[in-house]
């Protein structure tokens, strides 16, 4: 394994299915969360199922948390690894010419949506890990969505949100765009791919955006 992902190509690959898996995840979550601007009971039902079903907290929980940390540090060793490649290059050449600056800047904004994961987790995986193993408390199936609401409740907090759901998108728009050249998706499909998604990088990201300014200003 550790052979395979000594391969710049292969580095790229696994980075890529990592995203596309992660990307999965983005679209289980806004949808579920989503459900919470049209219907309180919906949304509780939904995630008493996610937080108590033992398939999801025991498998694909960790899975999830594993992919999160290889997709980062993946990112982060092929960041470093480009940028020391095309020092030269870049000596010799105007760099900023020839790629975006969402291309040039990928570390950047890995690094924000990572802090956020971390603020995430205190906000609500903490806490639900508190309630569950350490406090031992019984089972509330109502409980969520009132906790959903009430960590909207700060206008820093919310803030800290939206701005890291922009770097979420800007991330998502180039990202998408690395990972269909290392799959291999230049083909006569590419260009529909590219503007699908393109339309997630922007959807995905503006309905977290919706869901957390929606509950600071009617709460």
């Amino acid at each position: 394994m550790s052979g395979l992902l000594s391969s710049s190509i292969a580095r790229k690959f696994a980075m890529a299915l990592s995203a596309l898996f992660l990307i999965t995840f983005l679209i289980m979550h806004v949808s579920i969360n989503l459900l919470s601007v049209f219907s309180e009971d919906a949304f509780n039902t939904a995630s008493h199922f996610m937080g108590t079903n033992p398939l999801i907290q025991f498998a694909m929980q960790p899975i999830l948390i594993f992919g999160v940390v290889f997709h980062f540090i993946m990112g982060f060793v092929l960041e470093i690894k480009n940028r020391k490649a095309q020092k030269v290059k870049y000596a010799q050449n105007n760099g900023a010419a020839n790629s975006t600056w969402m291309s040039r800047n990928m570390i950047y904004s890995g690094a924000v949506i990572l802090l956020f994961i971390a603020v995430h987790f205190v906000d609500f995986w903490f806490p639900e890990l508190n309630y569950k193993y350490v406090q031992a408390l019984p089972e509330d199936p109502t409980r969520y969505y009132h906790e959903l609401v009430e960590h909207f409740q700060n206008p820093i907090k919310v803030g800290i949100y939206v701005l890291s759901f922009v770097f979420l998108a800007l991330h998502l728009l180039h990202g998408f765009q690395s990972a269909f050249q290392s799959m291999g998706l230049n083909n006569k499909y590419t260009k529909g791919f590219k503007k699908g998604a393109a339309a997630f990088s922007i959807l995905v990201p503006a309905l977290f955006i919706f869901i957390v300014l929606f509950h600071h200003f009617n709460h």
